[in-house]
């Protein structure tokens, strides 16, 4: 027996919270009725719907995509705009992002329709540490790297200590191209961090997460991860380490 939200999210309809709203809003039904209480247990032979579409467990998958910019980390945009899930129409699973890069951000961001791999990697006890390169205004000093080093503070609170290199610097721009590895995923955090000490964003990119980087891939390609890959990115999640 396995909770019902579980037993979606493994089938790669969605994350498991999403799945949980599913249920708590009355689309999912077990047997042929509706079923609104989380925590409810199924079995293999239980039937369940999602929105009156049989639940069939995919094949699991599991990808990292060069994400350009101006693309929405989505399956869909009430506004049209370009979304991930575009670059992976011939895939026949239904993948989703695993966490999200800001629209004005380009890099590596993963896709899955494994829902407890989502949870694990995107839960905030989860340090899973992600390094970004940002071309920002403006050189900062010394001082104003050690304030982002040590955690700085943002409206939702302060940041964890960050790692912060200082790569090129250049004065007839006036400008400079910072290296930053963080481990948590508020919103827009890399771009809030960086105007919190006065050197606002031009361009941003994350170039690794755990130790995943986007090598032999172009803006808009993907690959798919190997099982050693996923069985080391479960293991960080869950240690740590």
């Amino acid at each position: 027996m396995e909770r019902l939200q579980k037993v979606i999210a493994q089938a790669g309809v969605a994350s498991r919270r999403k799945a949980e709203n599913l249920i708590i809003e009355g689309k999912v039904k077990v047997n042929g009725q509706v079923v609104t209480e989380l925590g409810t247990k199924v079995a293999a032979a239980d039937k369940i719907e999602v929105n009156g579409i049989p639940l069939v467990e995919e094949e699991k998958k599991y990808f990292l995509f060069y994400k350009p910019r101006g693309v929405i980390s989505a399956v869909k945009d009430d506004k049209s705009r370009k979304v991930v899930t575009d670059y992976f129409t011939h895939i026949p699973e239904r993948v989703y992002p695993v966490g999200r890069l800001d629209y004005d951000t380009s890099g590596l961001l993963l896709l899955s329709n494994d829902g407890e791999f989502t949870h694990l990697l995107t839960h905030p006890m989860h340090e899973i540490k992600k390094t970004y390169v940002a071309k920002v205004k403006g050189i900062p000093v010394r001082e104003a790297l050690k304030k982002l080093e040590r955690g700085i503070v943002l409206e939702d609170g302060k940041t964890a200590p960050a790692k912060v290199q200082l790569q090129t610097a250049d004065k007839r721009k006036n400008s400079a191209i910072l290296e930053i590895t963080i481990h948590e995923g508020r919103n827009r955090q890399v771009r809030r961090m960086l105007e919190a000490i006065g050197h606002p964003v031009i361009k941003l990119k994350r170039e690794n997460l755990a130790f995943l980087n986007l090598h032999g891939l172009n803006a808009g390609e993907f690959r798919e991860l190997t099982p050693h890959e996923v069985k080391r990115l479960k293991v960080l999640a869950k240690t740590g380490q």
